[in-house]
């Protein structure tokens, strides 16, 4: 009777059922952070999601605020780094002079959740290749990094992304929202030289999306904004009016990105908005127009 009972409850399991985990992951001189998990074990693609420059230490804010992990059930499975706080997601040259203890080397530590993706499977496709994708900050780290890492990199995806750093006032507004973060978090000011160096620093060039784009050739690219006009998923609110001039530099950003991509040969799709500001709810819609798109797909 427990032998049948038992084989009922097991045949009643679904074959294919979407898996939620976390895991974590150490090494490269910072704390151990988690990692959440969304997989299937027949889907086809699999997208690690980058947060954008208010990064939390326990949850990824796109899993607070959005429902892409949703993608799972659908195909792809989605991977959410946690943390990441003002680092552009990026190895810094120095440790921050604020209260955080240790200097980001977050380059590495994505190399090192690829290599545990790897150790569970999620290498899902035919080209053994991951996606990659990421909001604001998270954007163009999405870029950057895919740029770098072509061998483990097929697609990168950025929303509302600063996809050109050289851009006359962009490291001054980098250096200002550095500051602003910091504080917000109660860490104090991380100051940008910390990250990539002085302004005149040549890590500056090789961290821009914009002069990248010869070693994206190949790769499915894509790149999303709006025009920082309120839309349905906005209201009368701080972050509203915070959120206006930001999209609005977003989409001058990664139009410029737009026009040296395209003469430089990529492979890009473009998901521009009459509608919409620096908010969530218009990069879940992103992601799901790119899905319906069949982005996330390898060429055969």
């Amino acid at each position: 009777m427990v032998g049948a009972l038992m084989a009922t409850c097991i045949s009643a399991a679904p074959a294919d059922a979407v898996v939620r985990t976390r895991f974590y992951t150490t090494g490269c001189g910072m704390p151990k952070s988690p990692v959440d998990v969304w997989k299937r074990s027949s889907n086809y693609k699999t997208v690690i999601a980058l947060d954008g420059l208010r990064a939390t230490g326990g949850m990824s804010g796109w899993r607070r605020q959005t429902n892409i992990s949703g993608l799972a059930s659908r195909g792809v499975n989605v991977v959410q780094p946690i943390g990441g706080l003002a680092s552009f997601y990026t190895d810094w040259d120095h440790k921050p002079e604020n209260k955080q203890k240790f200097r980001y080397r977050w380059t590495c530590r994505l190399n090192k959740i690829i290599k545990q993706l790897d150790a569970r499977g999620m290498a899902a496709g035919p080209w053994h290749k991951y996606a990659i994708m990421g909001i604001s900050m998270g954007g163009n780290s999405a870029l950057t990094y895919a740029a770098y890492h072509r061998r483990r990199i097929s697609h990168a995806f950025s929303m509302s992304g600063y996809l050109n750093l050289s851009a006359p006032t962009m490291r001054e507004n980098i250096r200002v929202a550095l500051i602003e973060a910091g504080n917000a978090a109660g860490r104090g000011p991380y100051n940008a030289d910390d990250m990539w160096g002085p302004p005149w620093s040549e890590r500056w060039m090789k961290n821009d999306p914009f002069n990248l784009t010869p070693q994206m050739r190949g790769m499915k690219v894509r790149v999303a904004a709006a025009t920082g006009a309120p839309g349905r998923h906005d209201g009368i609110s701080e972050d509203t009016a915070k959120g206006m001039p930001l999209e609005t530099a977003a989409a001058a950003q990664t139009k410029a990105f737009e026009t040296k991509a395209g003469g430089d040969g990529l492979d890009l799709s473009t998901d521009y908005q009459l509608q919409g500001t620096h908010a969530w709810g218009y990069w879940q819609d992103s992601v799901w127009r790119a899905f319906r798109a069949g982005w996330f797909r390898d060429r055969r």
